[in-house]
């Protein structure tokens, strides 16, 4: 299932940079299968423009939390905070490839989910901040500080002050609430990173 979520993964990648290829094979697809097609390419493409490069010294990867235990960390964050585990679950994968990038962003957040310092002080719980559970639930945390469940829009806003990183976010969380196998599909996707020579995959077949 990994090579075939990373055949699927590159298809979505070659497809968000070609707008004429991607028209072309979105028109030729199911009903069902175009609007997810539509909704990976978009967050691809709005994600890829916020993400600046980094350097090879500083890319750490790993592997991810088992799928089974992600999803009752989100569950138990849903019930505690009231945010959707679906949403939870795509602000981890957006941010971290569900914890397999390690690396700091160039801000300086840090961790699965990837909190500012001072953020993860008000809002962490008194958690480890590079602990997945711990991370969950300070999201949640957050995010219900900051208008979820009510207006999830604002809440991403706040945790992340992008409409198109709000809008990615939200893509992807439709995506794996519509479907279930998806959220373990994405699970399985790979890290790709920006790098000044170019992408760059660093986990995976072919990988340690």
């Amino acid at each position: 299932m990994t090579l075939y979520a990373l055949y699927q993964q590159r298809i979505y990648r070659v497809l968000a940079r070609d707008e004429a290829l991607a028209r072309q094979t979105v028109a030729r697809l199911s009903d069902e299968l175009r609007s997810v097609a539509v909704d990976f390419i978009a967050a691809h493409r709005e994600l890829y423009a916020l993400t600046p490069p980094i350097g090879v010294g500083a890319i750490k990867a790993g592997a991810a939390r088992p799928a089974k235990v992600l999803l009752q960390y989100y569950g138990k964050a849903q019930r505690r905070f009231r945010v959707p585990w679906n949403v939870l679950a795509a602000v981890n994968f957006v941010e971290s490839k569900f914890g397999k990038l390690r690396s700091a962003s160039a801000a300086g957040a840090q961790g699965p989910m990837q909190f500012m310092p001072a953020t993860w002080r008000q809002y962490g719980l008194g958690g480890n901040v590079h602990d997945a559970h711990d991370a969950i639930m300070g999201a949640a945390n957050y995010l219900l500080a900051s208008g979820a469940p009510g207006n999830l829009r604002r809440a991403l806003h706040a945790y992340n002050p992008s409409l198109a990183y709000v809008d990615a976010v939200l893509r992807y969380a439709r995506r794996i609430s519509a479907d279930r196998t998806m959220f373990y599909a994405l699970y399985c996707w790979q890290v790709f990173v920006k790098t000044p020579k170019g992408d760059r995959r660093v986990t995976g077949p072919g990988h340690p």
